[in-house]
């Protein structure tokens, strides 16, 4: 059984995961060192949460969660970054959900 908090876990996990790439993606266009330490700062926390999650989870639920990360990612790429996100990654989007709630719930 998953209780909420591990779930809210896995989603600050996964929010942290692509953050850290948005930070990157930053720093590569404006090469300023926050950008980059932000990046890195958001990258070791998703690190620091997974083990976290491993503690209690079974592998095979946390490591295929990471899958959320995309979905994450498209949404800031869509938002942050002002990038064209078309019609077959929200379907892929909506996949990876389905399979996430198979896996989760």
């Amino acid at each position: 059984m998953i209780d909420s908090w591990m779930i809210a876990v896995l989603i600050a996990m996964t929010l942290c995961g692509a953050m850290g790439g948005a930070g990157l993606k930053a720093y590569a266009t404006s090469r300023k060192k926050l950008h980059v330490l932000m990046g890195l700062g958001f990258y070791g926390t998703g690190a620091l949460l997974n083990i976290v999650l491993l503690k209690f989870l079974p592998l095979t639920v946390v490591l295929p969660a990471n899958a959320l990360t995309y979905v994450w990612t498209l949404i800031i790429a869509r938002f942050a970054f002002k990038e064209t996100v078309g019609p077959l990654r929200w379907i892929g989007v909506a996949c990876i959900m389905g399979g996430l709630c198979l896996l989760v719930f």
